[in-house]
Formats: C-alpha cells, structure tokens, sequence
C-alpha cells in the first residue's frame, strides 16, 4: 500500500471511530430537552416542578419521559424521600457531571453563534 493510501486508510478509520462515539452521545443527549435539564440539575438537586418551572414549554408527559430516560443513561439520579406525600428529588451524577465541560463550551459557541448571526442581521439591515 502506498503511503498516501496508509493516510488516508488510517484517516478514515478514525473518522469512522469518532463519529461512533459522536453518535453514541447524540443518541443518549438526542431531543429538545435532555440538555436544558441536565444544566438545570447542575445548579443543584431540584423536585419534578422546579425543573418544569425552570425549563419553561416543557409538558409534564415529556419531562417525566426525559427523566426516566436520563435516569437510565446514569446521567441523573432520582431519590425519593419518606415523607408523606413522598418527595421526589432530582440530582445530577458523576457521569452525568462529566458533560459539564461539553456544555460550557456548547454555551460558548451558542453566544459567539448568536452574536455572529445578530450582527449579521443587524449589518444587513444597515
């Protein structure tokens, strides 16, 4: 094999390999809402209405889906009080708190995004 074949095998073997671990945390992360309540949940533990109030627009049905879904991804961790009515408490885990930094730098990009995108309106319509 000739050397620019070795490149270029070897390149698109690691693509192959990244986008496996792209996809696999696009599926566990996928939808609307399952990072807008893992940064809710980063800011502290909350009960099921807290984060429903802090997120806005999401439906009960949907929140209790990503929960339930999030729960089985390790991502958060649902403790339930003995107190009468029970009381359900939300937390983030170590696994879930180790996308911190993905989410800061999505944070990042989403403002320079924004600014990039605003000032190109707001020259355009100079």
């Amino acid at each position: 094999m000739e050397e620019t074949e070795e490149v270029i095998d070897h390149s698109t073997q690691t693509c192959t390999r990244m986008l496996l671990h792209v996809q696999d945390a696009l599926e566990v992360l996928n939808g609307k809402w399952k990072l807008p309540i893992l940064l809710c949940l980063t800011f502290g533990e909350r009960r099921f209405r807290q984060i429903a109030k802090d997120i806005g627009g999401i439906t009960d049905k949907m929140l209790s889906k990503e929960l339930k879904d999030m729960e089985v991804n390790k991502l958060i961790k649902r403790t339930v009080l003995d107190s009468f009515p029970p009381t359900v408490i939300y937390s983030v885990t170590d696994h879930g708190k180790s996308l911190k930094p993905v989410i800061d730098e999505l944070a990042i990009w989403g403002n320079k995004h924004r600014e990039e995108i605003i000032g190109i309106r707001q020259k355009e319509k100079s």
